[in-house]
Parts: C-alpha cells; sequence; structure tokens
C-alpha cells in the first residue's frame, strides 16, 4: 500500500504551495494509472498530435514552467506571512528598563544535563542599560 500511498501525497495540492509536488518536479499534472488503460480525452488528445505539434506544445509548457514556479514561491511567501502573523498574534511585547529584575535564559551545551528537570533560566538579574531594540546589558545580583 505504500506505493499508492505515495502517489496520493505526491498528487494532492498542497495549501502551503498550490500545487502538486509531482507538478512541481516533472512541469506537468500526473496520468492516473486508469487514464492510460481506458483511453481519456487527454490521452487521446496526445495521441493525435503530429510530431510538430507536439513539439510546439511541449516548447509552450517548458515556457510556461518558470511562471508556474514563481507562483508557487508567490503563494508558498503569501501561506507564510499568514503563519507568521497567526503566531505573533499572541506574542506581547515587552519593555525592559533600567532596575528591572530579570531571568536569564540558559543555553544548554554539549556535555550539560539536558534532562526536562535541568534548569531553564538562571538569575535573578537587574537591567542595568538597555543598548538597542531588547540587548540589556545585565549586572549580576541585586546591585
Amino acid at each position: 500500500m505504500l506505493p499508492h500511498a505515495f502517489h496520493a501525497y505526491h498528487t494532492t495540492v498542497r495549501t502551503s504551495m498550490g500545487a502538486t509536488l509531482y507538478s512541481l518536479v516533472y512541469e506537468m499534472e500526473a496520468m492516473m494509472p486508469l487514464e492510460v488503460k481506458i483511453s481519456s480525452i487527454r490521452v487521446l488528445m496526445d495521441a493525435e498530435l503530429e510530431e510538430s505539434e507536439w513539439a510546439k506544445l511541449k516548447f509552450k509548457l517548458l515556457n510556461l514552467i518558470n511562471e508556474k514556479r514563481l507562483t508557487t514561491i508567490y503563494h508558498h511567501q503569501l501561506y507564510q506571512n499568514r503563519m507568521a502573523k497567526a503566531y505573533n498574534k499572541k506574542v506581547r511585547l515587552r519593555v525592559f528598563k533600567e532596575g528591572y529584575l530579570v531571568l536569564k535564559k540558559i543555553l544548554p551545551t554539549s556535555g550539560e544535563d539536558q534532562s526536562k528537570w535541568a534548569l531553564n533560566y538562571e538569575g535573578p538579574y537587574m537591567v542595568k542599560k538597555d543598548v538597542f531594540e531588547g540587548a540589556l546589558i545585565l549586572q549580576d545580583g541585586w546591585g
């Protein structure tokens, strides 16, 4: 069943891109195996084309590839902006002034305890100076 699952995954339109993965890789929409066995309109149209007409059609399709990819990139950027806006809606801006007490996040390094019971923050520290847009100089201890 795995090949069928992969086929379904690659031929389903992605909300984030507005296109299928298959169409982005192969520059055409996937044709179902049933369409090949029982001749569909699309297969019949392809079969009745002369070689020169087929070459002209393929050339036109190749020229449209960049346009389709650019449209997909634009759609993906819009999707990312929507997701960022939804995420940032819950973020509260905090301004730390001189004299505030704050905690400093401990960034784990290799070889240190990284279990869920390890400390995440250390402090308290007092804000000595706000250098630039949230960059703070902290003073150890209470002053």
